[in-house]
């Protein structure tokens, strides 16, 4: 892999958002951005994000990996994220890719929660598709989830040698600090299609086909990748999430569009 070819620079109006782009070896004549998701996903993900980063570039895109306000290593801290500002962070990333690569016609990628932000942002920053792996569609449910997490983490004691008490985790989703304006954001979450084709990525255990009915456009489709991917597997909390299936499966739908 050309690894010479992977720019760390900061942009933004305040320059304070973090980004690594991925020139490609020959003129690009397409680009892709990378919605992170937030909090421990974002972690088990980072290492697929640059293999699935470095593949694409290999295959001719421009390619943008970044983090949001009060992620990564971006300024602000992880107490500090909002919602609404990840959505308008993915526009101002768009628009870097744009002016970088030469090119307007930018998909997306996310992960989970990346996959929602680039669904809510997709109109905004002219998004020509979206390609989203596992997203979250109902923020409560998501909400819920980590919370059981939470609680299963605190009184694991094969990671620590006694239950740990509430005030221990108060404010904290599995490590990262979690502001009751963002809790209250996610809760009310509640995706609906956006008006691009959209490709759903789906890996989650006995999901059936039909969750993802609602945030598919007419010109959009479900591909299913297995095996299923341990989002909420607490055993697996510190083990990276890599998936050579969804690297072939983003590749194989570029190559259609190209």
């Amino acid at each position: 892999m050309r690894t010479d070819a992977e720019i760390p620079f900061y942009f933004g109006p305040a320059g304070d958002l973090f980004g690594m782009y991925h020139a490609p070896a020959p003129p690009a004549r397409r680009a892709l951005l990378m919605c992170p998701p937030l909090g421990q996903d974002l972690i088990r993900c980072h290492r697929l994000y640059r293999q699935l980063a470095q593949a694409l570039a290999a295959q001719g895109l421009a390619v943008l990996r970044f983090d949001y306000y009060g992620t990564g290593d971006s300024a602000g801290g992880s107490a500090e994220v909002d919602w609404e500002r990840c959505v308008a962070d993915a526009g101002v990333a768009s628009n870097e890719l744009r002016a970088r690569a030469g090119i307007d016609r930018v998909v997306a990628f996310g992960a989970r929660l990346g996959g929602s932000v680039a669904l809510a942002a997709a109109e905004r920053a002219r998004f020509a598709e979206v390609i989203a792996w596992d997203p979250v569609l109902d923020g409560g449910d998501y909400v819920s989830a980590l919370d059981d997490l939470q609680v299963a983490l605190r009184d694991d004691t094969e990671r620590f040698t006694r239950p740990r008490s509430d005030a221990d985790i108060a404010e904290q989703w599995l490590g990262f600090d979690i502001g009751d304006h963002l809790r209250r954001q996610l809760s009310a979450l509640h995706l609906h299609a956006a008006n691009v084709p959209t490709l759903v990525l789906d890996s989650l255990p006995a999901a059936p086909a039909s969750r993802w009915e609602r945030i598919v456009s007419p010109r959009g489709a479900v591909a299913s990748i297995t095996p299923p991917t341990p989002w909420n597997d607490l055993r697996r909390l510190e083990s990276a999430i890599l998936s050579q299936p969804l690297i072939q499966a983003v590749s194989g739908r570029l190559k259609e569009t190209a």
